[in-house]
């Protein structure tokens, strides 16, 4: 799998990928959003479990034996991972670049 194909992150994907580092459902995961974000990313429930429906299809979370049949929990996968790392790298890189200390 080409897993460069799925950067630049979306900031949606950045905060759900970064809750996903301990598994969680729908809800748990857009309650984990909001908080890491300080508020400032609110995910619809809508918008969520599409976003989690594509993040499956691109293997970068994976859907895990739940002991509540009715809620579906996800974990990030090593895809997941490796995309997650190389978009704070990236991120890092552009803030360097701005304060004008290329590394």
């Amino acid at each position: 799998m080409n897993i460069l194909k799925n950067l630049p992150l979306t900031e949606t994907t950045y905060y759900i990928l970064l809750a996903l580092r301990e598994s969680g459902h729908g809800y748990a995961i857009m309650q984990k959003v909001e908080e890491l974000s300080g508020g400032k990313v609110r995910i619809a429930a809508g918008t969520m479990y599409g976003a989690l429906e594509n993040l499956t299809k691109q293997k970068l979370i994976e859907v895990i034996p739940s002991e509540d049949p009715r809620r579906k929990v996800y974990q990030i996968t090593e895809d997941g991972r490796t995309v997650l790392s190389m978009e704070v790298e990236r991120l890092k890189y552009m803030i360097a670049v701005y304060e004008g200390r290329e590394e």
